[in-house]
């Protein structure tokens, strides 16, 4: 697996979003608890611009692992730019 999200890494940073991201999803369906690879799959939904997927992303990282240090910067990170411009935060999963 380590390999798969090292060619992920490698294609995101050539911009290589759709390549990127079945690799991350390749990750996960092999090990649905990969936080690395769900916190992979947040930055593609930020080069896509999708801030509200992303956040969503984190935050499912977080709960796999609460210790992710990249996925608690960019769950913070993404809060506070999307409270800033007034946009409501996602819900979370498991919320009423």
């Amino acid at each position: 697996m380590i390999e798969v999200l090292l060619q992920a890494e490698r294609a995101l940073a050539a911009g290589l979003v759709d390549q990127a991201e079945r690799l991350y999803r390749q990750t996960i369906a092999a090990d649905p608890h990969n936080s690395i690879a769900v916190v992979g799959l947040a930055r593609v939904a930020l080069e896509r611009a999708d801030d509200a997927a992303a956040l969503r992303l984190a935050w499912r990282a977080l709960e796999i692992d609460p210790e992710n240090a990249a996925a608690t910067r960019l769950a913070a990170r993404l809060e506070e730019v999307m409270t800033a411009r007034g946009e409501a935060l996602p819900k979370r999963e498991g919320d009423a």
